[in-house]
């Protein structure tokens, strides 16, 4: 789905993203940070490096914990107070990275429940990819051991649906969203061949499985979710129940 890449990738990703993540510290992350002089003795666990899920099952369900907190109301909002904003200020160590959607219906730090410095997140529209959106996913994973990536599509999407009519009229869309539609093409080739009664949901399924299937085989994320450090799961999110659907990859 990321298209054709570049032949310096891996150089770029080995050996330039590593040197200025060492320089940046603001995004660069560290298993053993101490935590600032002004955290109150009070504050909660989740506050502590430590624990940080060390496996993808793990980070897996810590993240459906949250949705079930989100669907049921019982809201914990973890991580979200001065003393976390503190801890975070220098150092960070996500245990998750979500690609998701840019609908205004559907932050993924809301539908969750996490909170500051707990997931990378990476938004476009109808969860369309290219080398700069891809490389954004594999920076977590490949920079701090990020042991989970999540694509997440959603119910009622206006990308996919735009997109959906603009492929199957052969009308273009307008400005840049043309690129969007460009890049569902194969949700909607898919979509096409399974028919069914709603097509823009088969679609908007359909960009999920094969954008989590290609991060899951693509050359520099394969070795880890083979080395079973790493999982990407396909998800889909329903507006109406606020409740997150596994459709692939869900860790054991």
């Amino acid at each position: 789905m990321d298209g054709a890449r570049h032949p310096d990738r891996r150089a770029l990703l080995t050996g330039g993203l590593f040197v200025a993540t060492a320089a940046l510290a603001g995004c660069s992350s560290a298993s053993d940070a101490p935590a600032t002089a002004g955290a109150s003795p009070q504050a909660r666990p989740t506050m502590q490096p430590t624990t940080r899920p060390a496996t993808p099952a793990a980070a897996f369900r810590r993240l459906m914990d949250g949705n079930e907190r989100w669907v049921s109301g019982d809201l914990q909002h973890p991580d979200r107070d001065p003393d976390r904003r503190e801890f975070v200020a220098q150092k960070q160590q996500p245990f998750g990275s979500v690609l998701a959607c840019i609908d205004s219906r559907v932050p993924p730090e809301l539908l969750f429940d996490t909170g500051l410095g707990d997931l990378y997140v990476m938004r476009t529209g109808g969860e369309a990819v290219g080398p700069v959106v891809t490389g954004s996913v594999e920076y977590g994973p490949m920079t701090s051991g990020t042991p989970l990536i999540v694509v997440l599509g959603h119910q009622r999407c206006g990308a996919i649906e735009a997109s959906y009519t603009s492929l199957r009229d052969g009308k273009p869309l307008p400005g840049n969203l043309e690129a969007i539609a460009r890049a569902l093409r194969p949700a909607y080739e898919q979509a096409v061949r399974e028919g069914g009664a709603d097509p823009v949901d088969t679609m908007a399924r359909a960009q999920v499985t094969l954008t989590a299937a290609d991060l899951r085989s693509n050359q520099d994320l394969a070795p880890l979710v083979k080395k079973g450090t790493l999982a990407v799961i396909g998800a889909y999110y329903s507006l109406d129940t606020g409740k997150v659907e596994v459709l692939a990859g869900a860790p054991s």
